[in-house]
């Protein structure tokens, strides 16, 4: 049975997934910013997150004046999917770990190695 949680419940879990990331880690994210969607895309509507942006191993030059990287996170289909708070709780966690590591250029095989896929 999926739970369900108040937005700002929820988006505190997310804050607490990124408090979670070690600071040698964090320091090295630059220009990303995270957002709490209430739904995955149409297209693919069990999708937990969702990297936009490009990741540093692909780009060139020097800094510009980009739009921040995205990471979505998708707080309907986490809901669904969990029975339990502590179950969402470790799924948020993964997932944010996840899409951060896409920013890194951390492909989903090397992701599922790492069991975060």
């Amino acid at each position: 049975m999926p739970i369900e949680m108040a937005p700002e419940d929820f988006d505190a879990l997310v804050d607490r997934a990124l408090d979670q990331i070690p600071d040698e880690i964090a320091a090295l994210v630059r220009n990303v910013v995270v957002l709490v969607e209430d739904q995955a895309p149409a297209d693919d509507p069990d999708l937990l997150g969702l990297y936009d942006g490009i990741a540093l191993t692909e780009r060139w030059g020097g800094p510009m004046m980009d739009l921040p990287d995205r990471i979505l996170i998708f707080r309907g289909p986490l809901l669904d999917m969990c029975d339990t708070e502590e179950q969402l709780v470790e799924e948020v966690r993964i997932t944010v770990v996840h899409e951060i590591a896409h920013h890194f250029g951390i492909d989903d095989d090397r992701l599922h190695d790492l069991g975060y896929a």
